[in-house]
Parts: structure tokens; sequence; C-alpha cells
């Protein structure tokens, strides 16, 4: 199984990272919520137990 995480940058400007994995069916939902109201919204492949770092 791929996993995946989201990196974005909330409203005010702060670089976040997901806590937990995707798959990829709920990596592309959760994408599309946090583009309501962040910018710089990105998917990203990660290798298990690993996490996105803010950007």
């Amino acid at each position: 199984m791929q996993n995946f995480g989201l990196t974005w940058t909330d409203p005010d400007g702060t670089p976040r990272a997901a806590a937990v994995s995707y798959d990829k069916t709920s990596a592309d939902r959760r994408e599309a919520q946090l583009e309501a109201d962040c910018t710089d919204v990105q998917v990203v492949e990660t290798k298990p137990g690993e996490l996105p770092q803010p950007q």
C-alpha cells in the first residue's frame, strides 16, 4: 500500500503538515477540504512510518 501525507499553509501563513498517513483516496479527499481555506496544499508520497515536513 502506498502512503501519502499532506502539507499546506494556514490562512495566517503558518506552514503545516499532516500528523497521519493517508491512502490515495483519503488524501485526495482531505486535500479538497483543506483547499477551501488554506493555500499551497500538496499531497506527497511517503514511506511507511514517515511523515512530511512543513515547508
